[in-house]
């Protein structure tokens, strides 16, 4: 049984896709980490990858099936989890972006902190994580 829980922000997975620190991170650590990650967030994830890959003449189907493939190794999680804490999310985010209340409401649900590259979330009361300082969180 893992040990460790993460929620996984939507940036995280487009960089895992695009790069391969963040894919080997996930893909290493899949049996010993929850990787927790709003259904909300890997749509977004979806969404920008698919824009960011056309946009720099790749081919945006290869693109979604490695997501899809990152998809397996982490725990999606519905609305119906972290719901109850929309409102606080958007408080605390309220000054930065609101919009990415779904990672901070996850967050503050399953009391676990929060891989990310994106600095709305420094400061929120959750921990954050970013993936040059991750290896610290896996260590310990």
């Amino acid at each position: 049984m893992p040990s460790k829980a993460l929620v996984v922000d939507a940036n995280i997975l487009v960089r895992a896709v695009l790069g391969k620190r963040a894919r080997e991170v996930i893909e290493t650590h899949a049996e010993d980490v929850l990787f927790f990650v709003p259904e909300s967030a890997f749509a977004e994830a979806e969404e920008h990858l698919t824009a960011l890959v056309v946009k720099h003449g790749g081919d945006p189907e290869k693109a979604l099936i490695l997501l899809r493939s990152l998809g397996r190794l982490v725990e999606l999680i519905g609305d119906e989890v972290y719901g109850e804490f929309e409102k606080e999310a958007r408080e605390r985010l309220a000054r930065r972006d609101p919009e990415d209340w779904p990672i901070l409401a996850c967050a503050l649900a399953l009391r676990c902190p929060i891989w990310t590259e994106d600095t709305d979330f420094f400061g929120c009361g959750v921990a954050t994580w970013t993936s040059d300082r991750l290896r610290m969180f896996l260590r310990d």
